[in-house]
């Protein structure tokens, strides 16, 4: 990727005349209104583009050490938190422990919440409430309901915190030091509830609660109304060359792969230059831009600005950035993948490594909507189905690529199968004191399942069938599995995986029927001892495996297999050392306490998890 400064030059040379732009009046809507419009600001306003003075600092790209931040959305604090909310922070939490597990070097999850704007304006306002209260209160929920999730974040911004608002200030200036930014009138269809402007092609008539004809997103069906303002323009336009070039040299920038193509097309189509500041008169509740107390920081330019501010800016980020993954909803999409590198370029600084991108949650095939009344609780649901059960079912479930539908028949039909009957029920018969009376990890036996180069050729080699050769061979190949999958953002196929590989030994354990073995008789007691040990073994696997996604659930798991805490990172995981001819740190260890089943069989629910808390 070419370094900031030179994607800056190239957007200097790409910017359209200021002048050139200011000329032409508006074409005019059938009707006699005005199509939105960039801009129509005298030329005086306007500041040309200059060199940014130095280039940024960046963080190590490669090595073992090297740092990361993950990091989920600021979530917007006018209404409690949702299932969709708490999807984005468990795949950034998973992704998070992950890193950590395989001992990649210094890593941070950050999280917060987006405290100003219109809509909380408004919000409090309705609630008989100020902005502040309103805020203190939402973000205490998120707070909890991330907490209550086992969400391992570090830094939970608030960006109604000074630290952030100094940062923002600072990035402003940054923006309008180079000539990024400059003051005209602006008039377009404004919506209030996504905080942006939305062109003509992005519209639709409709008829309000009243039915009088009105016109409302596209997307997301919310209403929009006609504003006309002056403010502050960021010279979006100019960076439509670098993005396009910042993409098609990194491939990997925007996952899954559906979506980094969706933003090559938008960078296709025209990019108006964006409005980056409110009149102050109708928005109160923001940062102020300096040296203009009329206007108020537009509310995305503040909120992006948190993935910088969370990390020291302006002074010691550069120890972080842009070592940056942003895990991040599809409707917000434009936002992350093409304001904030724009943003970010103009103000002297390198785009995010990457933009993780995942889709929605629907309720029975419907948008879950407070007026429809099916907006999931993450509260109830952790409540009805367990921190570890709701964890996996939504991480099991959810396909970043498509939306996914939610109802409570399936988190119990999932958790029960695949948790309590799958994993749970295998730990538990290979733990019995009827199959295990010593209660100790037993001894391998090489001549009961000898190594052999090709598994179909077995017979009269030992115990072990050419299948059992194949599930081995399996569960081998399933840590760099799990490990491609996540980094490839894909955590429902590593669990996918997990699940074969539990079902795999399952049907092991079961064909060789270990009960029915003979103590008595040596051979068939070193064959009972290597059925048993080699359970254990994948069983350990899966427990490791398995911490990102339901760590509870995975300790209790290597605690019973007396797995110690330093034995259970993923860069130093083994399987089956005795099958390789190596000695086994496990072999004739005394297992852990028996605390009772691994996971409880889940009830059906009575009453659907649907969101109760009040403002």
């Amino acid at each position: 990727t070419p370094e900031p400064s030179a994607m800056w030059l190239g957007a200097c040379a790409a910017a359209r005349s200021p002048l050139a732009a200011a000329a032409a009046p508006p074409p005019a809507l059938p009707g006699g209104s005005p199509l939105p419009r960039r801009l129509y600001g005298g030329a005086a306003m306007l500041r040309p583009l200059r060199r940014l003075s130095r280039p940024p600092r960046r963080a190590a790209a490669t090595g073992p050490g090297r740092r990361l931040l993950l990091s989920t959305p600021i979530f917007y604090a006018n209404g409690p938190p949702h299932i969709g909310h708490l999807y984005s922070a468990l795949l950034a939490d998973a992704l998070h422990r992950h890193r950590r597990l395989r001992g990649a070097g210094p890593g941070r999850l950050s999280t917060g919440t987006d405290e100003h704007g219109l809509k909380i304006q408004q919000a409090a306002a309705a609630a008989g409430t100020s902005p502040p209260e309103l805020c203190e209160r939402v973000s205490s929920l998120f707070h909890q309901a991330l907490t209550h999730a086992a969400v391992s974040f570090t830094d939970f911004t608030r960006t109604s915190e000074p630290r952030h608002q100094r940062a923002v200030r600072y990035f402003w200036g940054a923006l309008r030091d180079g000539g990024a930014l400059y003051k005209g009138s602006y008039e377009g269809w404004y919506c209030t509830p996504e905080e942006c402007f939305l062109p003509e092609s992005q519209l639709t008539e409709h008829r309000d609660a009243q039915g009088r004809p009105c016109k409302v997103s596209l997307e997301t069906g919310h209403q929009v109304h006609w504003t006309k303002e002056e403010n502050y323009m960021f010279r979006l336009s100019a960076f439509q060359d670098p993005l396009r070039k910042w993409l098609r040299d990194n491939p990997q920038a925007i996952s899954p792969h559906p979506f980094y193509q969706r933003v090559l097309h938008w960078l296709e189509e025209d990019l108006p230059d964006l409005s980056v500041s409110r009149e102050r008169s109708r928005l109160q509740w923001g940062i102020p831009v300096p040296s203009d107390s009329t206007q108020t920081i537009y509310v995305w330019v503040d909120a992006l600005v948190n993935y910088l501010s969370v990390v020291g800016y302006p002074e010691t980020h550069g120890e972080w950035w842009p070592a940056v993954h942003h895990v991040v909803g599809k409707d917000i999409l434009k936002f992350h993948a093409v304001y904030w590198p724009a943003l970010l370029m103009a103000a002297g600084l390198a785009p995010p490594e990457r933009i993780l991108v995942h889709s929605h949650w629907t309720v029975h095939g419907q948008k879950m909507s407070k007026s429809l009344g099916n907006v999931i609780d993450p509260f109830a649901c952790i409540g009805q189905y367990t921190v570890d059960g709701f964890r996996y079912f939504l991480l099991r479930q959810g396909v970043p690529e498509r939306d996914c539908d939610y109802y409570d028949e399936k988190v119990v039909k999932v958790v029960n199968s695949e948790l309590a009957d799958a994993l749970g029920g295998l730990l538990n018969r290979s733990t019995a004191l009827s199959i295990n009376p010593s209660n100790t990890y037993p001894c391998f036996s090489e001549s009961c399942f000898p190594k052999v180069l090709d598994y179909r050729e077995t017979k009269g080699m030992g115990r072990a069938s050419a299948e059992d050769y194949e599930f081995v061979a399996s569960v081998a190949s399933l840590p760099l599995q799990v490990a491609n999958y996540f980094e490839g953002f894909q955590i429902y196929k590593a669990l996918e995986c997990i699940v074969l590989c539990v079902r795999q030994t399952n049907s092991f354990f079961q064909r060789h029927r270990p009960w029915k073995l003979n103590r008595k008789d040596p051979a068939e007691q070193l064959w009972l001892d290597t059925i048993i040990h080699v359970t254990l073994e994948c069983l350990r696997v899966y427990g490791t495996l398995l911490q990102p996604v339901i760590p509870h659930t995975a300790d209790r798991l290597l605690s019973r297999l007396a797995v110690e805490p330093e034995e259970r990172g993923l860069s130093s995981l083994t399987f089956l050392a005795r099958y390789n001819g190596k000695s086994c740190p496990f072999e004739g260890r005394q297992l852990g306490p028996d605390t009772g089943i691994l996971f409880h069989r889940l009830e059906k629910s009575r009453q659907p998890q649907i969101e109760t808390k009040k403002l």
